[in-house]
């Protein structure tokens, strides 16, 4: 039973980290990366649709998004979405795709993006804080562990929070040198 807690606690935690991982993604550091169009979803046919699954997307010029839909006739719902996303990019309609260029980043922005990172990462840490306080009130109201077990197994669960609030502050750590990087 104290194992089951353990792995789906670090199940949990994992989960909360790859998700970190995605937000970071979509974070700009100059240069274009298709991921930073991975939360745009556009209306398509009435519902919404994540961009990916209606255009190709490619880099072009290490700073231009080229967004080419396989619907032409979706091109105007993409450019609103792309808008609506706040992407902090304008994207330009040229009838068969859309651009968008990703302006160079001044000290200020940069500064702006280190502190959504930070933000982020705070969301990521309370979230494996979370899974470790459900866990340990787990532990606690299971009535059939005598105590040392019990201690054992949430002291197993810090470890595990310990460890993976570590690897957040490594990955923010990474993300904000790549921001502030000029």
């Amino acid at each position: 039973m104290t194992y089951q807690i353990v792995d789906t606690s670090n199940e949990r935690m994992q989960k909360a980290i790859s998700h970190f991982k995605e937000d970071l993604n979509t974070i700009r550091t100059g240069m274009a990366n298709a991921n930073m169009l991975d939360r745009v979803n556009v209306d398509y046919y009435g519902s919404p649709t994540p961009l990916k699954q209606i255009a190709s997307i490619s880099v072009q010029e290490g700073r231009t998004l080229v967004i080419k839909p396989f619907d032409p006739s979706s091109l105007k719902n993409i450019e609103k979405a792309c808008n609506v996303a706040d992407l902090g990019i304008a994207p330009q309609n040229d009838g068969s795709v859309i651009r968008l260029t990703v302006p160079q980043l001044t000290g200020e922005t940069r500064k702006e993006m280190s502190k959504k990172v930070g933000k982020m990462a705070e969301e990521a840490k309370v979230q494996v804080r979370n899974i470790r306080r459900d866990a340990n009130q787990t532990i606690k109201a299971d009535k059939t562990m005598d105590e040392d077990v019990q201690k054992d197994a949430q002291n197993e669960i810090q470890k595990l929070t310990d460890k993976c609030i570590k690897q957040i502050d490594e990955l923010a750590d990474k993300k904000t040198k790549e921001v502030l990087k000029v």
